[in-house]
């Protein structure tokens, strides 16, 4: 009898077991979605924004695993990114700045690589840079923060930085970022100002 009343129990509480094994699965491996604690990425993302995250962009790995069962290829330069901080684990969110085997440099609010500056201009209270096809704004109302390099980036590693230069907790601080580190690309905030909105980034 108590046999019997045991598999009903576990009967009736398998499709919740099941449900939570895909979920965790999902945001493990496939999507997932953050709340950004900081300003370090204005104006491109905002403090509290909610930000979804592609995390098979860059390759597949295992649930709760730390490295990439099969890669499609690495994080592209301009690409805004989640990843583990390399000293503290803490999950950030930064924009990648350079790539394995780029002579990398910054110096004011400048990103040189390979000894060419990326574009970067003033319009009214931001800046705008691009980092390959990649045009977005930067804040610089705190100043441009530390140099960095210059520096050649092993095979495997990457220069994050954030959007807002000045106020940023980023590689210049941290130093390089390893490709197993970075968690998934966020391809567009979804909840900003506590209201549900689509702003692909």
């Amino acid at each position: 009898m108590r046999v019997s009343k045991a598999r009903a129990v576990f009967r009736d509480l398998l499709p919740t077991l099941a449900a939570m094994v895909v979920v965790l699965v999902a945001r493990s491996s496939l999507a997932d979605h953050y709340v950004v604690p900081s300003g370090s990425m204005l104006p491109t993302v905002e403090l509290q924004d909610h930000v979804v995250v592609n995390k098979l962009a860059y390759g597949v790995r295992p649930p709760l695993g730390a490295h990439y069962l099969a890669s499609f290829g690495g994080p592209a330069r301009g690409d805004v990114v989640v990843l583990d901080a390399p000293d503290t684990g803490t999950v950030l969110l930064k924009r990648v700045v350079g790539l394995p085997g780029d002579g990398i440099e910054v110096r004011g609010a400048r990103v040189l690589v390979n000894g060419v500056a990326a574009p970067l201009e003033v319009r009214g209270e931001y800046a705008s840079e691009t980092l390959g096809t990649n045009q977005h704004s930067l804040d610089l109302d705190a100043g441009a923060g530390p140099d960095y390099g210059p520096t050649t980036l092993p095979q495997g590693c990457y220069l994050v930085l954030g959007d807002h230069r000045g106020d940023s907790r980023d590689g210049r601080f941290f130093g390089l970022v390893s490709r197993d580190a970075i968690l998934g690309r966020v391809v567009g905030v979804l909840v900003r100002g506590g209201s549900f909105t689509w702003q692909p980034l």
